[in-house]
């Protein structure tokens, strides 16, 4: 059997159907269309890259560039990708990125209950820095802060081009 081929690039406003498909499927309070339009047009700090599978758009990563820090707005995998190492070659893609565009650290929120996210995130050595009481307004659930530094050692396990094969493993963030 053929190994997928695996492509990150930026995301395109022509993507947001297929996003919002990964969006609905991904989280109990979806963001509306509107949100992500936004976020592509009228922020000049986000940064908004998707993961596709054979040509398919199967997953998305957002970020804010505040000055040297990057902030992931959300994260997701579509469900039927998960468990393919996916959020993982997503992630290290988009830290990567980040430093690139002068980031030297990068932070996120995780419900406490997500327990896969927190382990890929500790694996790509972010750290618990701190508790966002009721940061979820679905259900009130407090979010866990987490931070890296982003230095040499993040690209180690990455591909040098921003295609290649997938690795095999797997905020806002449904990996």
């Amino acid at each position: 059997m053929d190994r997928p081929h695996v492509e990150f690039r930026p995301m395109k406003l022509s993507d947001l159907p297929v996003i919002m498909e990964v969006e609905r499927a991904s989280f109990p309070t979806p963001w509306p269309r509107q949100a992500f339009y936004n976020e592509l047009i009228h922020n000049r700090f986000a940064r908004y890259s998707v993961v596709q599978v054979d040509g398919r758009v199967v997953g998305y990563c957002g970020l804010w560039l505040l000055l040297d820090e990057a902030h992931i707005t959300n994260i997701a995998i579509h469900p039927d990708f998960r468990g393919r190492g996916l959020g993982e070659a997503l992630l290290s893609y988009v830290m990567r990125r980040a430093k690139e565009w002068g980031a030297g650290k990068m932070t996120l929120e995780v419900r406490v209950s997500n327990t896969i996210a927190q382990r890929l995130y500790k694996k790509m050595g972010f750290e618990p820095s701190g508790i966002r009481p009721r940061y979820y307004t679905d259900n009130q659930e407090d979010a866990i802060i987490m931070w890296v530094t982003l230095h040499g050692n993040d690209g180690e396990k990455q591909q040098t081009s921003d295609e290649g094969e997938l690795p095999g493993s797997r905020n806002r963030n449904q990996l």
